[in-house]
């Protein structure tokens, strides 16, 4: 018999593993998601992804304010759910994730034990990680750390960035949550303790001003930084003009060049390239939004600003 399901998500990664599990025929008895929020210039409601999916497929919804409400709970106790699957959600309380008799799991988009937290496809990424993975988890008091069901390994190549980590990552993930539900749901498949490790790899929230381009680091550093971050939240850059006027800018696609232009020094012909000196060499700046105007290519963007006078902003 299989299991009815409560699915707790918010973001499009979470999409993915909802479909695969209403694809296999699975009862989703309630979705949880983040309430509604106001965003944009117009401060116009936006629906969380999952939402989205949830209203489009008919089912059941719950988008509490607070996890403990005691509302919210009779709710989920009334769908009669047997377990839980969270994916990219809240930090949820015992009340919550103990009350199903099958208890809850979580799909987190890295190799258990490394990289807990909220952002662990950006800091594979930034830290130069040859491969990363999905895991499968129970959920316990402590954030991540519960014990392991099951984890897929994938390569993270050169061209990798942010945004296709995360697309192969969120379908990889699906296919491993439905496995997940089978195996628990057969029995076959037991919970085992995550290993214990000394130098553990962390993946916090990034934050605005984590976002930097540290531009005396090496140019590996750099492009492996700029490509963990494209193409949400994005590197960033300032710039001072020749009448002192700060340009802030994100930067989104970059090459290395072991040329050696002098840290900080901005070269450029005003036409096709922008580059930056680095500790051992330059970063070809490819791709560039100036704050306030859209995404260009370098020669799109070049056409409409003389910066060969600017300097980086210290």
């Amino acid at each position: 018999m299989k299991p009815k399901i409560v699915f707790m998500g918010t973001p499009e990664f979470a999409v993915a593993s909802l479909d695969a599990i209403c694809n296999a025929g699975y009862d989703v008895t309630a979705v949880v998601t983040v309430p509604d929020r106001k965003a944009g210039r117009g401060q116009k409601i936006v629906f969380s992804p999952v939402k989205e999916y949830a209203l489009s497929h008919n089912l059941p919804l719950l988008q509490p304010e607070k996890l403990r409400d005691e509302t919210f709970i009779t709710q989920l106790r009334n769908t009669a759910a047997d377990l839980f699957v969270v994916v990219a959600f809240r930090m949820l309380p015992k009340v919550v994730w103990d009350m199903p008799p099958m208890g809850t799991f979580n799909l987190h988009a890295s190799l258990l034990p490394h990289y807990r937290g909220a952002a662990p496809i950006n800091w594979a990424i930034i830290n130069g990680e040859k491969k990363t993975g999905v895991t499968t988890f129970m959920l316990n008091e402590r954030i991540d750390e519960g014990g392991i069901l099951i984890q897929n390994t994938t390569p993270i190549s050169a061209n990798d960035t942010a945004e296709t980590l995360h697309n192969r990552l969120a379908a990889m993930g699906a296919a491993l949550v439905v496995e997940t539900i089978s195996g628990l749901a057969t029995g076959k498949l037991k919970p085992q303790q995550q290993p214990s490790i000394t130098d553990l790899k962390s993946a916090p929230k990034i934050f605005k001003e984590d976002c930097a381009i540290n531009w005396k680091k090496n140019g590996a550093e750099i492009v492996n930084f700029v490509r963990g971050l494209n193409p949400y939240p994005a590197a960033t850059t300032a710039m001072t003009d020749e009448r002192g006027q700060t340009h802030n800018f994100k930067i989104y696609d970059v090459s290395f060049d072991n040329e050696m232009i002098g840290y900080g020094t901005i070269q450029t012909d005003s036409k096709k390239y922008l580059k930056v000196g680095c500790n051992d060499g330059c970063i070809n700046i490819l791709s560039i939004q100036i704050e306030g105007k859209r995404r260009n290519s370098i020669e799109e963007f070049l056409r409409g600003y003389d910066i060969s006078s600017w300097k980086l902003t210290s």
